[in-house]
């Protein structure tokens, strides 16, 4: 398997861990998928991979509907992803991953975050290049499904990694091979049960508890902004330090 499986095996039990956060994030997803293609999903690609992500998150049916109805009113502000790159404590590079509707609030609390952690904010690309942007899948198992066969041709289409989890098959590609991938899947009667994009720190750095304490102090920190929805950083993690 490659770093993209290893990186995704260490992080997916904390991704849905907040489930108030991640059904926020959702909604803000959809507000603005249904601002860019309207609410359809049967004509708007976008929201057709939101919804199936707020099912694989067990968001309930109603509160889907109504964020939907929500974003179709014109009076409902849109929201903005805005990344933010920077250095933690013990040279640790930080990208943080946000959806706002007030850009300056958000910039404000990301650089007080960052310096009251002894960290600083970065400026565009300061960092970002020490990441891989990847996109995954995860698809149902189709009956009697031959993965070589199916890892061939998804190949075609840009997937650089292919293997079974428990509860389906993952697809790991480039972030900008997402659209065509989305539409194969789609076209070929695979069920996707959720898509999302990633970011995989190229190198990682190990620290000791104390400094690992620090930047976990940080994360925190951005884990309890309603703006934030992911953050990626270098420090190697104790679920890689177990595999390694």
């Amino acid at each position: 398997m490659g770093r993209a499986f290893e990186f995704r095996k260490g992080r997916k039990m904390k991704r849905w861990a907040a489930m108030s956060k991640a059904f926020t994030r959702i909604g803000k997803d959809i507000v603005m998928a249904v601002k860019a293609g309207g609410p359809d999903p049967s004509s708007n690609s976008q929201l057709r991979a939101v919804i199936q992500n707020a099912k694989a998150a067990n968001m309930p049916k109603d509160n889907v509907e109504r964020a939907i109805k929500k974003a179709s009113d014109k009076n409902t502000e849109n929201y903005k992803e805005v990344l933010f790159e920077g250095y933690g404590p013990h040279g640790i590079a930080i990208i943080v991953e946000t959806s706002t509707n007030n850009n300056n609030r958000t910039v404000a609390n990301v650089r007080s975050y960052f310096n009251k952690c002894n960290g600083q904010l970065g400026t565009q690309g300061s960092v970002e290049f020490m990441f891989d942007h990847i996109c995954n899948f995860k698809i149902a198992t189709p009956e009697g499904v031959d993965m070589e066969e199916l890892e061939f041709e998804m190949i075609d289409y840009g997937v650089e990694e292919i293997f079974e989890d428990e509860d389906g098959i993952v697809l790991i590609a480039p972030f900008e091979n997402y659209g065509t991938i989305f539409k194969s899947l789609e076209e070929g009667g695979y069920e996707i049960i959720s898509s999302e994009f990633e970011r995989i720190p190229q190198t990682t750095k190990e620290l000791t508890a104390e400094q690992k304490a620090d930047i976990e102090k940080l994360l925190e920190k951005f884990d309890e902004d309603e703006d934030v929805n992911h953050v990626y950083h270098t420090m190697q993690e104790d679920e890689e330090e177990e595999e390694a």
